[in-house]
């Protein structure tokens, strides 16, 4: 009878294997589904937007731009806010193209680049514009842009690689949109500027209606196959839990840790994004609109951290201070936080805000889990495949 620390060194070496198996489906490209990609969203898949407006305007870099950003996989700083690579670079390598290039920055006349897709997703982007969130007292410190600035930057882009409406559309029509994730900037600046919840929530079904009317605009271009991620568990961030530390103990999950009262503002945006989803398929029959459930892929992280070989679940892993290592005045990548912990791959929280990179791998994992469901030709990356035969075979792991 095999003794729990050999089932535990088996267990580890399995979901060794397991990582290796999921990243060399993911990263064996299938060409022909799509021509090109394009991306809207805020920092969770900015791949150096905001650095080049920062550099084009002359202004501070993002804490992005400096180590110990990028480390794990580039080896410096790329503008990702991140240790390494984002959900969009992974499904960006799996469907055959190279990392989506950032739009802003870029010099107008020299778009060849974007031939085969864009990335328009900026970090500290909201879904409502700026003015109007300043109304409500919501400030974004980083930049102004929203997702109609996004789109809007999109259509500017779009005749220069189409030289007419039909081509235009045949582009669109051959194209994946990634739309977001984007509304969690609208919603962590309000609760990092102390609103109350209650005025917040009365901001989801106006972000929702935004990302609704995003979609249906591109539809219009002859867009046909969407992505779009739900939010993810915002009550495990470590940001907000330094912000709310010291709530009542009722308030806190016993399993995870998490705020379970901001976990139930997630799902109620997401509640919301799905039915606005819904009601556009019932419109336009013909378009592929696939919601990505982040929330509930991230929570199992959270549930079963040791399954995925996470030590640290509610800690950054590039931060400083406190229970939950995160001190809002002190930003990873600017000085004196120039370090981070020894191994980003078994901590969640890369910063105390975004993910990393080794939970990007397992997320993407659900996106091809939602785009193969839609597009049957695609199987042939389809992780789950393998997992499925893996899980029969290993029963016990419960992968």
């Amino acid at each position: 009878m095999a003794t729990s620390s050999s089932c535990s060194s088996l267990k580890q070496h399995f979901l060794v294997f397991l990582i290796v198996i999921i990243s060399s489906i993911i990263n064996s490209p299938v060409n022909g589904c799509f021509t090109s990609i394009f991306s809207f969203g805020d920092s969770l898949t900015d791949t150096g937007n905001l650095l080049q407006i920062s550099l084009s305007d002359s202004t501070k870099p993002p804490h992005s731009a400096f180590l110990p950003y990028g480390r794990t996989f580039f080896h410096h700083p790329t503008g990702r806010f991140c240790d390494g690579r984002l959900v969009i670079d992974f499904l960006a390598e799996a469907l055959g193209y190279s990392f989506l290039p950032p739009f802003y920055g870029s010099q107008s006349g020299k778009w060849e680049k974007f031939q085969k897709g864009a990335n328009f997703a900026v970090a500290s982007a909201t879904a409502l514009n700026s003015s109007f969130l300043a109304e409500q007292g919501i400030h974004s410190v980083s930049t102004n842009i929203s997702l109609g600035v996004e789109v809007n930057s999109f259509k500017h882009l779009l005749p220069s690689l189409c030289s007419s409406s039909s081509y235009c559309k045949e582009l669109l029509r051959n194209s994946l949109i990634v739309m977001g994730e984007i509304g969690g900037n609208d919603y962590n600046h309000a609760f990092m500027q102390g609103k109350h919840i209650e005025n917040i929530r009365k901001l989801v079904p106006l972000v929702v209606d935004i990302i609704s009317s995003s979609i249906n605009e591109l539809i219009e271009l002859g867009a046909v196959t969407f992505l779009v991620p739900g939010n993810f568990p915002i009550g495990c961030s470590p940001s907000l839990l330094t912000k709310f530390h010291g709530s009542e103990k009722d308030q806190y999950d016993p399993l995870t840790g998490c705020l379970t009262w901001l976990n139930q503002f997630s799902q109620h945006h997401n509640e919301l994004l799905r039915k606005e989803l819904e009601n556009i398929r019932n419109l336009h029959p013909q378009i592929n609109i696939i919601y990505v459930d982040y929330y509930k892929a991230a929570m199992r992280f959270y549930h079963s951290p040791k399954q995925f070989g996470f030590k640290e679940t509610l800690k950054a892993c590039c931060g400083i201070g406190g229970l939950y290592n995160y001190d809002p005045l002190i930003y990873c990548g600017y000085p004196p936080l120039k370090q981070s912990c020894n191994d980003p791959s078994s901590y969640i929280s890369w910063d105390g805000i975004h993910y990393t990179e080794v939970v990007n791998k397992w997320l993407v994992h659900t996106v091809f889990e939602e785009l193969m469901s839609t597009i049957p030709s695609l199987g042939s990356l389809r992780p789950s495949s393998t997992v499925n035969k893996l899980r029969i075979l290993y029963p016990m792991f419960g992968v």
